[in-house]
């Protein structure tokens, strides 16, 4: 089958049902209980905050009083909340430190509210931390650190106390949205979809949306959506793709890239500058002092790699077996890529993180 060949695919893994979506809640709140890992004196609202929260269980300290607690931190928390959830369910949340607290292990976090975008407050999150992450310190200022330990997991940590309204059992249609735009692919849905339960149940609005008509009742609309999920569409051509983490140096060559008969030639240029000073001493009874001379030696060399020949068409496996006979390392694979795309002899589409 060639690259460009249609592949059955699910519908789901197509599209995103809009109005069923997650939605992500966050918090401030107090990590208590850490052995002496906690934020230090210089974090000050680390302080306020226990402060306000022995106030509120009627213990008050002096004014000004800054209580330094090494056994407290400061910490953000963030949850998503999957779609439809009721109040009762419990979520996971990820608690991270904000201020300058060595480790999180063996702590606890004190009831946080957390909030959405609304300001609005859909649950509470309480429990302890499950820290994968190990950081230890001697006197001498030597540490070994493993993994991360500022942040943690609490594993059903949070409860919802409110639902998040939809409005999906509410709309006279269903919206498909695509996650990849593709007038091709967005006809082979609708045709699927009103070959399946009658013409003029879906239609296509854009390359990246489609209206599907769907029962007014929830339990027949619930019905219809397990139908949809079950159908198979022939999706159509998406363009090849090679990505590169200028980070990491990490390439990913997707299936499908192919180049158009192009010759390459890469070569290295290396510039290399050493310094080798030199002690000058001065002659017996005249008098001068030793002095430092400096003495720089610069090399260039520049390799002189053949130049290759792609024959038209050449697959990945060409491609690869290429690049790798002539070592070439993950920015030189870059720079080739990138080269081959400018003179349009690369069918693929470079993406850069």
């Amino acid at each position: 089958m060639s690259p460009s060949a249609s592949a059955k695919v699910d519908l789901m893994d197509l599209v995103d049902v809009e109005g069923i979506r997650g939605n992500q809640l966050i918090g401030y709140g107090l990590v208590v209980g850490l052995d002496g890992t906690g934020d230090r004196g210089q974090v000050r609202f680390t302080g306020q905050s226990v402060a306000n929260l022995l106030q509120d269980f009627g213990v008050s300290l002096p004014p000004n009083v800054n209580p330094n607690l090494k056994n407290a931190a400061a910490v953000t928390v963030t949850a998503e909340v999957p779609p439809s959830y009721s109040p009762g369910q419990t979520i996971n949340v990820t608690v991270s430190s904000l201020g300058d607290a060595k480790s999180l292990r063996g702590g606890l976090l004190l009831m946080t509210p957390l909030r959405g975008v609304d300001g609005e407050v859909y649950a509470l999150a309480q429990g302890d931390l499950v820290v994968g992450g190990l950081n230890a310190s001697g006197a001498s200022g030597s540490s070994v650190s493993i993994n991360h330990a500022n942040t943690g997991l609490i594993p059903n940590g949070a409860t919802i106390e409110r639902m998040i309204p939809s409005d999906f059992a509410e709309r006279p249609d269903i919206m498909l949205n695509m996650r990849s735009p593709s007038f091709q692919t967005v006809t082979r849905i609708v045709e699927s979809i009103n070959e399946r339960f009658g013409e003029g149940t879906a239609h296509a609005l854009n390359a990246t949306k489609v209206s599907v008509r769907a029962p007014v009742s929830s339990t027949q609309r619930m019905s219809f959506m397990a139908m949809l999920e079950g159908l198979q569409i022939d999706e159509g051509r998406v363009r090849p793709k090679v990505v590169f983490n200028s980070r990491t140096g990490t390439v990913v060559v997707g299936k499908g890239v192919r180049v158009s008969a192009a010759a390459v030639a890469h070569g290295t240029l290396t510039v290399t500058v050493s310094e080798n000073p030199q002690v000058s001493q001065p002659g017996p009874f005249s008098g001068g002092q030793t002095a430092v001379v400096p003495n720089t030696a610069i090399d260039v060399r520049q390799e002189a790699n053949p130049m290759f020949e792609w024959p038209e068409g050449a697959s990945l496996e060409a491609i690869i077996s290429t690049v790798n006979s002539l070592g070439a390392t993950p920015d030189d694979v870059m720079s080739i890529l990138q080269s081959l795309e400018r003179a349009g002899a690369l069918n693929a589409e470079l993406i850069v993180m």
